[in-house]
């Protein structure tokens, strides 16, 4: 990819307040850029294909020079722009981090970029031929920084989960409600007790389910090129089997109950499966957080894990 020399762009004849004046103030600056910039994204994902959306972007670069009054924020906003008319891959991304340093020769040493995105996936039913978008909240990362790049993916990704503890406490009710009709008689035939377990009045507990969310963070390996995003969506539903879904017949639902129901989960349950997971998937390194946002409580249920590699992600909130 070729990008565009932009260190002789502009009229000779204009004032270059940022080449040629002082600062009032010497000093070095870790990061000057700019934040919210709106683009259109071509991402390129597993087995080549392209996945569209609409980013806020940031881009910066350092300032090491202490007595340069700024950096040249127009090259970043050119360079950005047009990497936002190819598609986005690994190779892509680096070589934009590299023209950012060389259009700032002598002022900076580390460049960043940073992609904040919906990735929208086509998701299936669970068991209709059904299918339906669902947005999920994404970032790409970059950092040029000592001669290396360093590549960050991030998603979100919703679910459900079922509290164990209400699942015994309503079985118990349900238990307790049997032997109340039925305590008295000597014989209860299969048929009776089928229907009893079609009532309300028989199932009159049912445990408390809520939407949740896996927050992850996977570092990107040297030997690929493209945002895998899908494979970690799958990665993560596949072991916690209980995604929120978008098309949805009566068969559907019936199905994501039962899976509700054989999935109970607390946060730490489903931190570990997410962890067991992503080992097995073989990423450099990973930090997760789960949030249960708890239907009983006005609070959240929380639980966080990272690889646990020597400097790799710290296992902070």
């Amino acid at each position: 990819m070729k990008f565009m020399d932009l260190s002789s762009m502009g009229s000779k004849s204009m004032p270059d307040v940022a080449s040629v004046s002082q600062p009032k103030a010497a000093g070095v600056l870790d990061w000057v850029g700019m934040s919210e910039i709106e683009v259109p994204l071509q991402i390129v994902t597993r087995n080549g294909g392209i996945a569209h959306s609409v980013a806020k972007a940031q881009a910066y670069v350092n300032l090491v020079n202490p007595e340069a009054k700024g950096i040249h924020m127009s090259r970043l906003y050119l360079l950005l722009d047009e990497l936002c008319h190819l598609p986005l891959t690994v190779t892509s991304l680096k070589e934009v981090l590299g023209r950012f340093l060389e259009s700032h020769k002598g002022l900076s040493d580390k460049a960043f970029l940073d992609f904040r995105f919906d990735f929208l996936a086509r998701r299936p039913a669970l068991k209709s031929e059904f299918s339906g978008w669902k947005a999920y909240p994404s970032r790409i990362i970059a950092t040029h920084r000592n001669g290396e790049v360093d590549m960050e993916l991030r998603c979100e990704i919703p679910y459900s989960s079922t509290c164990p503890c209400s699942a015994a406490l309503a079985r118990q009710l349900i238990q307790q409600q049997f032997k109340s009709d039925f305590g008295d008689a000597d014989k209860v035939s299969a048929e009776e007790v089928y229907g009893w377990l079609g009532t309300e009045q028989g199932i009159m507990a049912t445990p408390h389910s809520q939407r949740s969310v896996a927050e992850i963070r996977v570092e990107l390996g040297g030997n690929v090129d493209s945002f895998a995003l899908e494979e970690i969506i799958d990665t993560v539903e596949g072991c916690l089997k209980t995604p929120v879904q978008t098309a949805v017949k009566r068969e559907d639902e019936q199905e994501f109950a039962r899976l509700n129901g054989q999935n109970l989960m607390f946060c730490e349950d489903a931190a570990r499966k997410i962890q067991k997971a992503l080992n097995e998937a073989d990423y450099p390194d990973f930090w997760v957080r789960v949030n249960h946002l708890e239907s009983l409580h006005a609070h959240n249920a929380v639980s966080i894990v990272t690889k646990g590699i020597d400097g790799g992600y710290l296992p902070q909130p």
